[in-house]
Order: C-alpha cells, then structure tokens, then sequence
C-alpha cells in the first residue's frame, strides 16, 4: 500500500464511503467509539456511516439505552455501545482520573467531596429517576456541595468515570443522567489483556491504517500499554512502512475505488480526523490552524477525494437548517455542486428544509 491510499481506506474502515451496518448500536460496537463532545454534530458523526440514518433514529436509540454518552478513552465524552460501557470503564477509566486530578486539587474537590456527591447522585438517580444536569446542580447546592467554577462537570465526570452514572433519556431537549447499573445490566469483567487486545482490535479495524501512535492518543493508554495491546492482535492485521512509520490495518479492509469524486460533510470532532496523532494523510500543515482551533476545538470538514478541502458551519432554526461553506481554495464549479448536494443528507437526517 503508498501513502497515498492511506485517506481512502481510511473512508472504508470508518464505512464513511462504505457503509454496511444498518443499526446505531452495531455501528458503535464496531467503531468502539465516537466523540460525543459536541452532542448535536456527533450525532450527524454516527448519521453519514449509516444508510438512510436520521436524527430520530440515533436520538431512539440514545433513549433506549443502546448507546450511551459517557467520558472515556480520553477526558472528554463519547458515544460507546452498551455492551462495551463497562470493560472500556474499567480499562480507561483510572488514567483519566489521574490526568484530572491536578484540576480537582485546584477546584478543592477532594476524596471526600467526591464521596459525598457519588452518593447523593446514586440516592436522587435510583429507581429509574433520571435527572436533568440543572436538577442535580440543585440538589448538589442544598447539601453544601459547591458546583460553581466548572466544579459540576469534575462532579459528573468522576461519576461517570466511576461506573456510577451515564447518559439518560432525553427530558424535553435536555440531557439527564441516569443510573449506569439500571441503564446496562453489569457484565463480567475482562482480565486486562483481553481488554487491551479487544481495543486494539477494534481500533485498527475500525481506524487503519494507523500507527502505533495513533492507537496511543485516540485510546488514552501510554505506548507501553498501546504497544502490548497492538503485540496481541498483529497476527490479525498487515502492515506497510513509510518514512519509518509502521501503518497497521485489517486485511478485511480494502479501499473503494468508487469513491473518487466523492464528497462527505464530516462533524466537528469526527472521528476521520481526531482519531489519528498524525493528521498529514488527510490534511496539510499549512491548513492545520483553520481546522483545530488553538484551544483543541475540532471545526466540521469538507472532505474531497479523502483530502479536507475546508470547513462547514450549520444553522438551525425551527424546520430549517442552513449551510455555510469555507474553502481552503476556490473550489471547481463541480466541487461546489457536489458540496452542495450533500448538504441534502444533513438536510434529510435532520428532517428540515435547506434554507
């Protein structure tokens, strides 16, 4: 394989330009994964890799339970199957906690405050009861527990992180949290090298080619960590070199020759992008600053023939939805329409009229 069909299988292995699963909680499962920082756009994330997807749909199977809106992997959220919640927890979880902790120091949460707020959470959360984020803030004040300073969201997150909460059913347009054990019935545990292998897995089969590097940033795990869980899975995979980086990925995994020409409007936060430590396959140097923001916000991305060709804001207002474009370069006249035209699908998915 060159390098320069890293971008297209990469399409396939995400099934961006492939897309063969019909079911939310299937997709998740086999992507393991997907930035849910921003809620709205990372829901379009799961819409353009799945058929005939929409927003009603995803936000189903989001009430159902199916998948879940949690922190892992990283310090940040993410939208995860319910039948990986717990073994992904409990392999990622602790690092996650530590990397926090310098934060929690300054914000005078301690062990004990920590304590106090898990228990008052599990105690208003129990019997199905799930909860908007204002309602606990409330709760959390009348029992001395400060929440101001961004000291709500180190709250929730250590909940998360701790198997005691995750994401509910929609309240209104609200998000609330819920119970995790009466949200997903608790599995057995993985040993962690089974762990370990299993995230390997799905990352260079969702994800390759990529780089043992790519595999530390995108799974939070230190490269000892990553290096042991890539050794228990090379079998399973091929591998090509390239300017003395290794590239790993499925052999299930072919690149679509039909996809030249083709244009995707990918999310902010997408995973074609943040998934990877080493982004130049996709995008060049000298455009890096006009997509990741110099406080680490991921902008939505124009791709063309695998490459990003500048960025894409929505509005939306009631039942309609407009959409902005920003080139790197004066786009062809059928660049411009095939852009065009796909906005159709985001207009399609979120059930409202192009303005």
């Amino acid at each position: 394989m060159a390098i320069t069909d890293i971008p297209g299988t990469r399409l396939t292995s995400q099934h961006i330009s492939s897309r063969k699963y019909k079911t939310v909680k299937v997709l998740i499962n086999y992507m393991g994964a997907i930035q849910a920082q921003d809620y709205l756009m990372s829901k379009w994330a799961i819409g353009v890799r799945l058929e005939n997807s929409s927003e009603k749909i995803i936000n189903e199977a989001i009430d159902k339970g199916e998948i879940l809106r949690t922190h892992l992997l990283r310090p940040t959220w993410h939208f995860v199957s319910s039948e990986n919640i717990y073994w992904m927890l409990e392999l990622t979880a602790s690092r996650i906690k530590q990397s926090m902790s310098s934060r929690n120091r300054e914000l005078d949460l301690t062990r004990e405050v920590f304590k106090k707020s898990n228990r008052i959470i599990r105690d208003v959360l129990k019997g199905n009861n799930h909860l908007t984020r204002e309602e606990l803030i409330v709760i959390l004040n009348k029992a001395k527990i400060k929440t101001d300073k961004n000291r709500a969201s180190h709250l929730f997150a250590e909940a998360e992180l701790s198997g005691i909460i995750c994401s509910g059913k929609t309240k209104g347009n609200k998000h609330t949290y819920a119970l995790l054990e009466e949200r997903v019935s608790m599995t057995q545990a993985y040993y962690r090298e089974k762990s370990l292998s299993k995230l390997a897995r799905i990352y260079f089969h969702s994800r390759g080619p990529a780089t043992l590097k790519d595999f530390s940033w995108w799974s939070g795990l230190n490269l000892t960590e990553s290096g042991i869980a890539l050794e228990l899975i090379k079998s399973e995979l091929i591998s090509f070199e390239n300017n003395s980086q290794t590239y790993w990925f499925s052999d299930h995994v072919i690149e679509n020759k039909n996809q030249q020409n083709k244009i995707y409007l990918l999310p902010a936060f997408d995973e074609y992008l943040i998934s990877y430590a080493d982004r130049s396959a996709v995008l060049i140097s000298e455009e890096h600053k006009s997509i990741v923001s110099t406080n680490g916000m991921f902008h939505a991305i124009i791709v063309f023939d695998g490459k990003i060709i500048g960025t894409w804001k929505r509005t939306i207002k009631k039942d309609k939805v407009s959409v902005q474009f920003e080139y790197f370069k004066n786009p062809s006249k059928k660049v411009d329409q095939l852009v065009k035209k796909e906005t159709e699908n985001l207009g399609r998915f979120l059930g409202k009229k192009l303005s």
